[in-house]
């Protein structure tokens, strides 16, 4: 089992110097926060399997002939297949079977059980086709990026997802934002990133623990990630102000997060009021 973490190098925390202002983030949750959809469905759902992915990826069209690479993800060890030149788009990826030797009869293995198989069914089609489920559309007439419209043969698209090590619901797309800043996908980021907050309908405790999980999981000069969630709270303030969630959350406090939204604040009244003189 290969358990080498491709790790960033140490850096400072996110400071005062970081302003976080409307253009922190491409877009916003939606005010109205509903119910989000319950974790059984989320962790139900796989949208690839180790066939699907073969059927994929061996077309006539493909041009592929790097061999193909065993990957066993997850708890319940979901099994899937890339080939190795795919994969090694991510350093980590390269890193990792650069170390290995051919086995003869089952070849390279790759086991991760600490990732979740939905996040890593996205990453490989992001791999293989640039983009993941749902796809990010530019409307040019409004010079803003949306949801592809949702294919009705694949279902609803999850905006969260079960995860193991929360034991509880985050937002899909910062899970994969955290998953590529682990592989070294930088553009895998921007992708991410610019997804978060198009889904509505979110609660506020995903929120603050879809928060939590992005300080968890980025390295502190990676503040991007971090900024539009402390953009989005200060945005919908006035909805967190009457969450007992986030009073919840203050009252235990301990994290980063939290400083980071003091001093985000205090940067945000400070706008204010030098645009008022």
């Amino acid at each position: 089992m290969y358990s080498k973490r491709f790790d960033p190098p140490p850096s400072k925390s996110f400071s005062k110097g970081h302003k976080v202002s409307k253009s922190s983030t491409n877009t916003s949750f939606s005010k109205n926060y509903g119910v989000s959809k319950t974790r059984h469905d989320s962790r139900r759902r796989l949208t690839t399997s180790m066939s699907q992915q073969m059927d994929a990826t061996m077309s006539p069209d493909s041009n592929l002939t790097s061999s193909i690479v065993t990957l066993i993800i997850g708890r319940d060890q979901r099994i899937f297949a890339a080939h190795e030149d795919v994969l090694c788009a991510s350093p980590w990826f390269q890193q990792a079977l650069s170390d290995q030797y051919m086995d003869p009869q089952n070849g390279k293995r790759i086991h991760l059980p600490d990732d979740e198989p939905e996040i890593f069914s996205s990453v490989l089609e992001y791999l293989y086709k640039g983009d993941y489920y749902p796809r990010l559309i530019h409307n040019k007439r409004r010079n803003s990026w949306e949801i592809e419209q949702l294919d009705e043969e694949r279902g609803s698209s999850e905006a969260t997802v079960y995860h193991h090590a929360v034991d509880g619901d985050i937002l899909k797309d910062t899970v994969i934002y955290c998953t590529a800043e682990k592989y070294g996908m930088e553009e895998l980021k921007r992708v991410a990133l610019r997804k978060q907050g198009l889904q509505s309908g979110i609660q506020c405790s995903t929120i603050l623990a879809s928060a939590r999980y992005a300080y968890s999981n980025t390295p502190d000069t990676d503040s991007k990630l971090r900024a539009h969630y402390l953009a989005l709270i200060i945005r919908s303030r006035s909805t967190f102000k009457r969450s007992g969630t986030m009073q919840l959350e203050m009252y235990n406090g301990g994290t980063q997060l939290f400083f980071d939204l003091f001093v985000a604040l205090c940067n945000h009244v400070d706008d204010i009021s030098s645009s008022a003189s």
